[in-house]
C-alpha cells in the first residue's frame, strides 16, 4: 500500500475502517500514579508560531476544572495487563500490519512499501504493540517500562475507559505540560534543545531521517520515567512519543493550502508533544503548544498516549 499524506510530521494516516461500537471495555477507576493538575485559568496555544499553518496561535485563555493526570505515558507493562484481563485485540493486530520507521525494519523483514513523501515511512506486516517493529521482534524493542506504541486513537480510548479515565483535551493537556510555569515553549522553560549541549528530553539530534547520533541517550523510545520532570511532575510531555487527545484536529486558517490540507484530514484527532523522531529542521513539533493530526486507527512505532481522571 502507498499512502498520500500532506506535509506529514507525526506519521502517516492508515486511514482504515474504524472500529465498531462496543470495543471499549469498561473497568474500574485506575489513577495510581496520577497527579493532581489545578484548575482555574489556563493558557492555550502561543503568540508566535512555530509552524505557522498548524493552528498553534493565537495564546488564550481557557477555564479548566482540576484534574488527575497519568505522570508518564501508558506503558508497555500496564497495555499488557489491559490485555491479559480483557482480551483487547489492538487496531495494528486487527489489520496484520503497521508503520516502523526505516532504520527499525529488521532484515528479516524483507522489502516494504514506503509512504509516498515520507518514505521513511514502512508498512510492516505483523508490526504492533508487542512485535513494534515487525514479526519476531518483542525480544529487541519491546521493553516493559517503555511506553506503549503501535496504539490507534481507538485503542487508547479504550485503555483509558478501562482505568475509568479518558484523554486530555488539548487545553488540558497544555495546561498540564506548562507546569504550573505560564506562557513557555518547553516544559522546562524557553530554552531550545539541541544537537550537542541541551538535551533535556528525546528528541532526534542529527540529520533527518538519515543519521541519528543518539546524544539525549536514545535513538527510539526512552523509558517512560526517564529525563527530569516538569513543575507538576510529569514525565516526557514532549519528546519520546506523541500522545493522543480527545480532540479533533482543527486549524483555522484563511490560507487556501491550509484548508485544502484540513479538509483531507476531516475525522483525523489531534496529538500532541512530539516524539523521538522530531528535529527543529523537519518537525518543530516538541514545543507545547505545538500540535498534529492523525487518523484515529493509525498506528506508529512513536505514538503512545497518556490517561486523564477527573479531579478529587
Amino acid at each position: 500500500m502507498t499512502t498520500k499524506v500532506a506535509k506529514p510530521c507525526c506519521g502517516p494516516s492508515a486511514k482504515r475502517v474504524p472500529l465498531t461500537s462496543g470495543s471499549v471495555i469498561s473497568g474500574d477507576l485506575n489513577s495510581k500514579g496520577a497527579l493532581h493538575i489545578t484548575g482555574g485559568n489556563a493558557l492555550v496555544g502561543t503568540r508566535t508560531a512555530g509552524v505557522p499553518d498548524d493552528g498553534e496561535t493565537p495564546l488564550r485563555n481557557v477555564k479548566l476544572k482540576p484534574f488527575l493526570m497519568g505522570e508518564t505515558t501508558v506503558t508497555n507493562a500496564q497495555f499488557e495487563a489491559f490485555v491479559k484481563a480483557t482480551g483487547y485485540v489492538s487496531e495494528a493486530e486487527r489489520f496484520g500490519w503497521s508503520f516502523v520507521f526505516w532504520s527499525e525494519v529488521p532484515d528479516h523483514v524483507g522489502p516494504t512499501a514506503g509512504v509516498v513523501d515520507v518514505e521513511w515511512w514502512r508498512q510492516v506486516e505483523g508490526a504492533n504493540w508487542q512485535d513494534i517493529n515487525g514479526p519476531k521482534t518483542q525480544a529487541e524493542a519491546w521493553f516493559a517500562d517503555h511506553p506503549v506504541v503501535q496504539i490507534s486513537w481507538n485503542d487508547a480510548r479504550a485503555y483509558a475507559a478501562w482505568v475509568g479515565g479518558r484523554l486530555a483535551t488539548e487545553a488540558e493537556w497544555e495546561h498540564a505540560a506548562r507546569g504550573g510555569l505560564g506562557d513557555v515553549a518547553f516544559p522546562w522553560g524557553e530554552e531550545t534543545p539541541n544537537d550537542t549541549t541541551f538535551t533535556p528530553c528525546n528528541i532526534w539530534q542529527g540529520h533527518f531521517p538519515e543519521t541519528n547520533t543518539g546524544k539525549d541517550g536514545y535513538k527510539t523510545t526512552a523509558p517512560a520515567k526517564s529525563f527530569e520532570p516538569n513543575g507538576y511532575g510529569l514525565f516526557n510531555v514532549v519528546g519520546n512519543v506523541w500522545e493522543w487527545t480527545a480532540d479533533p484536529y482543527r486549524v483555522k486558517s484563511l490560507k487556501k493550502n491550509v484548508r485544502a490540507r484540513v479538509s483531507q484530514m476531516k475525522g483525523y484527532k489531534l496529538s500532541k508533544g512530539g516524539s523521538f523522531l522530531c528535529h527543529r529542521s523537519y518537525c518543530y513539533r516538541y514545543r507545547i503548544a505545538a500540535r498534529s493530526g492523525t487518523s484515529p486507527d493509525s498506528a506508529t512505532t512513536h505514538h503512545g498516549f497518556r490517561v486523564v481522571w477527573p479531579g478529587r
